[in-house]
């Protein structure tokens, strides 16, 4: 595993930014698709499609780690970065399957069962740069291998 480049200057501010407008967004949100019956209709929804997409994909060990179903050995481009949490679902490759990478993806997990059918299209219009991605912030920048250890 190559080592993780330094953030770069600015990063925490545009971190900060990010989580309060995702906050906004939130409030937008009608209360009855967050936490709710419609929520976890789509988390199930989504852990079904990380569960097939994962059966049909892995290659290597299949697991219950930390409420989390892992799926190892994904080929590359069914997954993107270092893995993806669909759901309950956690799909990656060959890499270390560490707790704190689990801990990371468990907050997604979370965001899952929170938001339901709304988390992909949440996450596509948070951007693909996780320093200012708001649901990456929120689940651990270090912990989900964005940040070198210690840059709190």
């Amino acid at each position: 595993m190559s080592p993780i480049p330094p953030p770069p200057a600015g990063w925490r501010a545009a971190a900060e930014r990010a989580v309060v407008r995702g906050r906004r967004v939130d409030r937008l949100i009608p209360s009855f698709l967050l936490d709710s019956p419609v929520s976890r209709a789509g988390y199930w929804y989504g852990t079904t499609v990380g569960w097939v997409w994962g059966t049909l994909w892995s290659t290597g060990r299949v697991e219950k780690r930390e409420g989390l179903w892992v799926f190892r050995g994904m080929p590359g481009w069914t997954f993107a970065r270092g893995g993806v949490c669909v759901g309950g679902c956690f799909l990656t490759g060959d890499g270390r399957v560490t707790d704190r990478l689990l801990r990371h993806e468990g907050v997604h997990k979370r965001q899952w069962e929170r938001y339901g059918f709304l988390t992909p299209l949440l996450y596509l219009f948070a951007g693909r740069n996780p320093l200012r991605n708001r649901f990456e912030i929120e689940a651990g920048l270090e912990d989900g291998n964005y940040l070198p250890r210690g840059t709190r």
